[in-house]
């Protein structure tokens, strides 16, 4: 009896054996290829990290009343928001501005139209909302000039709006995905104190030279044309600089204060809805669009690191720890105004609290709501104009001493 259960054990033995190595080699297979699609879809989201952005559809034009000069837009966070904004379209019109908010349902928003349109006009479905509000620096109504500004990799385009007795200039520099034109808002700030203002662009932002692989460095590169940009100042007279940086263009002047070479002449700093720490801005875009952890993890490892930059097509390893402004903050040297809103929906103002923390002896943090991201200025004119206006006054900041007020 136990002789022939013996025999039987050892003649299944085999059989058990090649199906555990076959059960084996089939979750080792299965795991290879779950981790193959982790690591495709983890250089995807490194890419488009580094990738300069496309301007995106992001509502639906549903109706378009040209005898009332209203537009009605799908809803989303930001067409609902109160304020004067822009809509970037197709068809007969490229560009729109955009007012109040008449009336809204859970689907739809209308809005009152401040560019007037024709009974002709035709639209394609597809819009883009924008906070840019001013698409071009003539409807400023402000003296300006072009400029070339020569930086290592080539000229960079500007705009230059005289103010004062030149003193003082204010060099505003653009977020990810956009051009110096959405900084046109903050000209009327600067120019009612005496303060010149520059706009510029730089590396692989679509207006300035291209570097090899056309790609960012979320600063790490780009604040060498702001320092450019300050050397073109200082021959041109500026005494002393106001950065002002926009989103990306936020961790552009931090870098750009951290590291140039005129840095002796840098006396402020004004940062709205800023970068300060990449990867807490990363981290929360994953979660966003909800994006697992581990692929996450594995897309800033690309990013980070040398065998990386073959597959993300960037031209260096991102520093995120020299982009780490907080962990950094030690060696801020200059004061520094921050404005953002705790409902920014694209870069969380996490980082900023925590850099007031860090240097509450130079950082003031002027906290918003509602407004979302790099539209504080559409939300509440007033109160964005005041706090810039008051605190650069504090600063010493003005060439006008009559301390007018901004249009």
């Amino acid at each position: 009896m136990n002789s022939s259960r013996h025999a039987a054990i050892r003649s299944a033995a085999p059989a058990l054996v090649v199906g555990l190595r076959l059960a084996i080699g089939g979750l080792t297979a299965l795991l290879a290829a779950v981790l193959a699609v982790w690591g495709l879809v983890a250089i995807r989201v490194a890419r488009r990290v580094v990738t300069p952005a496309q301007r995106e559809a992001d509502t639906h034009i549903v109706d378009l009343d040209t005898a009332a000069q209203t537009i009605t837009l799908t809803r989303t966070p930001d067409t609902v928001l109160p304020g004067r904004y822009g809509l970037f379209t197709s068809g007969t019109e490229s560009y729109l501005k955009l007012g109040s908010v008449l009336s809204e349902d859970e689907a739809t928003v209308k809005r009152k139209l401040l560019t007037h349109v024709g009974a002709d006009t035709r639209l394609q479905r597809d819009a883009a909302f924008s906070g840019w509000y001013y698409d071009s620096p003539d409807q400023l109504h402000l003296p300006y000039s072009s400029e070339l500004i020569g930086s290592a990799l080539g000229p960079c385009p500007a705009w230059l709006f005289p103010a004062g007795d030149g003193d003082v200039w204010a060099i505003q520099i653009h977020g990810r995905g956009t051009d110096r034109t959405e900084c046109l808002r903050a000209v009327p700030v600067f120019e009612a104190l005496g303060i010149t203002s520059l706009l510029v662009s730089y590396r692989n932002d679509g207006i300035g030279p291209r570097s090899r692989s056309g790609t960012y460095a979320l600063g790490a590169a780009e604040w060498r044309d702001v320092d450019a940009a300050i050397g073109f100042a200082r021959r041109r007279g500026a005494r002393r600089i106001v950065l002002m940086g926009w989103s990306m263009g936020g961790a552009i002047a931090l870098q750009t204060a951290l590291s140039s070479a005129h840095g002796d002449l840098i006396a402020a700093i004004v940062l709205e809805s800023p970068v300060v720490d990449w990867r807490v801005v990363l981290h929360y875009q994953a979660q966003l669009t909800r994006i697992p952890q581990p692929i996450a993890g594995l897309a800033l490892s690309a990013l980070r690191s040398s065998w990386g930059t073959g597959l993300t097509g960037a031209d260096a390893p991102i520093p995120f720890d020299r982009l780490d402004v907080v962990a950094r903050s030690g060696e801020l040297r200059h004061p520094i105004l921050i404005l953002h809103s705790d409902d920014d929906g694209f870069v969380p103002s996490d980082a900023s609290h925590d850099l007031v923390v860090a240097r509450p002896d130079l950082v003031t943090l002027q906290v918003f709501d509602t407004a979302r991201h790099t539209k504080l200025w559409n939300y509440d004119q007033e109160r964005w104009t005041r706090a810039i206006s008051d605190w650069l006054r504090a600063q010493g900041l003005t060439s006008d001493a009559s301390g007018g007020s901004a249009a």
